[in-house]
């Protein structure tokens, strides 16, 4: 059928980013299409692949030669024995964050906005869970026998104990991968048959086709659909909160002076949506002008964005000052000496204060509209904070741990070049597949921009 294109009336104030532009349902399918099926790769698309495989190959020789050598190559040692690893895990764990809560808890909030740049975070969302996961399974140090960490019968009697938060990793985690998964690959299932009937014929189509599961669009699929989309996001908002309280019991369980505390839970859910969407602006920023997306992914969602960036910030600053509060107000003589060492000493006070800046003091440019709306300052203010929220990590596991209750038992710890080359890989692979994604698949969600401009159309949307 011959598309039939509709004049638009003027954008007003607050009405969905698709009202700027002049899209018919044709040429939504046809723009968001053709970035995977006709159109070359925009050239920095390339070097940036290249790149990517560059670091992942980085993480598979370091990988190898960890097998081959053991853990000693990294830079732990008594008493710190979390390092790396445990950093990075929290780091990539935190920044899978956005995507959830874009796709799911807007979703069930109604907040149109989050239509042309869900399918892209739920992507980074599934990614970022990936690296996070090459972590504990490396750290453990003899991965092979990770099996015996799940509740599996076996004539030993070995089983795993409950009590560990690390267990409770494993299961929070792989829950999180899954529903992921499955709400990411619904919300595709009509794109798919979108991208099988448009493609020509041959070993894509069919590919999409398998995909699709059938999918023709008739009410009854609608129906199943919407039903299934909707619950699967009912399970996915929880995760948001309950993913990063667990990673954060791998801490406020303990006794160690700086971890011991109740306000890890919000204070790390906080910081994960902080870095969260901090990385999706990192990366949708370059994306929305190599593939010229602007008509789709407008200054309305940067805006939205960095205001969510900005009061999550708040959060995260609130938990800084908490803590040397609390360090200060309960008159334990080691709390009072681990917020001192970790301001003032320990040879990582350098960490603290860059954190605080990249933290605290430059997310405060976001309160001024033109930075909130300006692709280059906020893409420079996603950058820093992602730095920030590393470092942040870094701060908690190792100042803590580098000075225990005895003097005796204190030591330092610095990250070898094999502990950068897993955390840079692991930025390899995440970019690696996000470039893959945009290659095969459609970034930007068709069939809800179709949905968001039939309702704009009616006058059922300001």
């Amino acid at each position: 059928m011959e598309a039939q294109y509709v004049d638009i009336p003027e954008p007003l104030e607050n009405i969905p980013p698709l009202a700027e532009t002049d899209h018919s349902y044709e040429s939504i399918s046809r723009a968001v299409c053709d970035v995977v099926l006709e159109k070359p790769m925009p050239r920095p698309w390339y070097p940036v692949f290249g790149v990517g495989n560059l670091l992942l190959a980085v993480l598979g020789l370091s990988t190898m030669y960890l097998f081959y050598r053991g853990l000693g190559i990294w830079g732990i040692n008594n008493p710190v024995g979390w390092g790396f690893a445990i950093v990075n895990l929290v780091w990539w764990i935190g920044i899978g964050h956005a995507g959830t809560l874009i796709s799911a808890i807007l979703l069930l909030f109604h907040q149109d906005w989050r239509t042309a740049i869900n399918r892209f975070a739920e992507a980074m969302t599934l990614f970022a869970v990936m690296c996070a996961g090459i972590f504990p399974l490396l750290h453990v140090g003899r991965p092979w026998a990770i099996y015996f960490i799940f509740p599996l019968p076996n004539t030993m009697s070995l089983w795993p104990q409950f009590r560990s938060p690390l267990l409770w990793d494993v299961f929070a985690i792989s829950t999180y991968f899954t529903v992921s998964l499955l709400f990411w690959y619904t919300g595709l299932i009509p794109d798919l048959a979108t991208l099988r009937d448009r493609a020509p014929r041959g070993i894509r189509r069919t590919i999409y086709g398998i995909f699709a599961l059938g999918w023709r669009g008739s009410a009854r699929h609608w129906f199943r659909y919407e039903m299934a989309y909707l619950l699967i996001g009912g399970m996915s908002a929880p995760l948001v909160v309950s993913v990063h309280t667990i990673v954060s019991f791998d801490f406020a369980v303990s006794v160690i002076p700086g971890w011991h505390t109740t306000i890890f839970p919000p204070y790390f859910v906080a910081g994960a949506i902080y870095s969260g969407f901090a990385m999706v602006l990192t990366i949708l920023i370059p994306v929305r002008e190599w593939f010229n997306m602007k008509d789709f992914i407008t200054t309305r969602h940067l805006d939205n964005m960095a205001k969510v960036m900005l009061a999550t910030g708040l959060v995260v600053a609130y938990g800084y000052f908490s803590e040397a509060f609390y360090a200060w107000y309960s008159g334990n003589e080691y709390e009072r000496f681990m917020m001192s060492n970790r301001m003032f000493g320990g040879g990582y006070w350098w960490a603290y204060w860059c954190l605080m800046f990249c933290n605290v003091l430059s997310p405060q440019f976001l309160w001024i509209k033109w930075v909130r709306q300006n692709p280059v300052p906020l893409f420079v203010a996603s950058i820093v904070v992602n730095i920030g929220m590393w470092l942040e990590r870094y701060v908690i596991v190792v100042t803590s741990l580098t000075r225990d209750f005895l003097p005796q038992a204190w030591g330092q710890y610095t990250g070898t070049i094999f502990d950068w080359a897993a955390y840079v890989g692991s930025i390899g692979l995440f970019i690696t597949m996000l470039c893959l994604f945009v290659r095969f698949l459609p970034m930007i969600s068709i069939f809800e921009l179709r949905v968001q401009h039939r309702q704009m159309l009616r006058g059922e949307l300001r």
